[in-house]
């Protein structure tokens, strides 16, 4: 076989392969990966055209390999095995063996987008310990930088002029329904948005003060009969009837599936963004972690409830 760098080879389709074999089915295996079964199969299929033999065959019993695929195996996972002990080399060089990183967020933030980053960070730099801050809104992510207490930061943009920051995904508002709402329509319209009870955060959070903006650029006046801090409480104040709430796409991770979701009558977002304290200096642990972060936003573009 030639060596991977000059054939059409993917790392990916050596990840796919190991991991059918381990699983023995398709879907699991597609699952442990975070990919769609399709995805997973076509990788295969792209191995098994650019090697010119079959390696799994499916079966009622799952997926089986192939002589060829036994020995591919084989192979494919001492390439792997050599590309974590090049990494770890390449770490040791970089200073990476030790160390921490300290991130700070808001909450929805720190639920939806760092348990999958860190873990991956951890896999690569098992040395590294990576402590997270959750905090309530924004402000307080952006104070913990400049106090020192956190080396990165996960913020709503813009931030201040002292922070260092990179446009991560764009994070949209979304109108949950009680079950009992008459409405029916992908998208609720200023009328019924201004009649029915609305269920926000408190004045001083920042995404009410997006709501509150919101409505006044229309030309409205927005007076929630209900506010609280935590989502869990708003979703469930919903669940029980009790008006419609605007929140981020982000905070709906755990909507009851009896609650109906709606756009709202044109699109308001939020900018997530990673932040750092500028003109820091800052450790390579610390500029790994934000290369990490940076490559999972890419991948994912973060969609919880799609």
């Amino acid at each position: 076989m030639q060596k991977l760098g000059h054939s059409g080879i993917k790392l990916s389709q050596l990840r796919a392969l190991i991991a059918v074999a381990d699983c023995s089915n398709f879907s699991e295996a597609a699952w442990q990966l975070g990919l769609t079964q399709p995805t997973v199969s076509h990788a295969i299929a792209n191995l098994e055209a650019e090697l010119g033999v079959i390696l799994l065959i499916r079966g009622r019993q799952g997926a089986k390999l192939t002589p060829a695929g036994e020995e591919i195996l084989t192979h494919s996972r001492k390439v792997l095995q050599s590309l974590s002990l090049m990494q770890q080399s390449a770490n040791r060089h970089k200073g990476l063996q030790g160390g921490q990183v300290r991130v700070a967020t808001f909450r929805s933030a720190a639920a939806q987008l760092l348990p999958e980053t860190v873990a991956a960070f951890g896999r690569n730099l098992p040395n590294i310990s990576v402590t997270i801050t959750e905090h309530y809104d924004t402000p307080y992510v952006e104070q913990a930088l400049r106090a020192g207490t956190a080396d990165v930061g996960v913020t709503i943009l813009p931030a201040a002029d002292d922070l260092e920051t990179w446009t991560s995904f764009e994070d949209d508002y979304l109108v949950l329904l009680s079950p009992n709402s008459d409405w029916s329509e992908p998208q609720v319209d200023w009328a019924f948005l201004t009649t029915t009870p609305l269920i926000l955060y408190p004045d001083d959070n920042s995404c009410f003060r997006s709501v509150n903006d919101y409505f006044q650029t229309a030309g409205y006046h927005l007076k929630p009969r209900y506010q609280f801090r935590e989502t869990s409480t708003i979703l469930n104040m919903v669940a029980q009837g009790l008006g419609a709430a605007i929140v981020p796409r982000l905070s709906a991770h755990t909507v009851p599936p009896e609650v109906k979701l709606a756009e709202l009558p044109s699109p308001l977002t939020r900018q997530v963004g990673v932040t750092v304290l500028a003109d820091s200096l800052h450790t390579p642990a610390v500029f790994a972690f934000l290369d990490t972060l940076r490559q999972a936003i890419a991948e994912t573009r973060v969609n919880p409830i799609a």
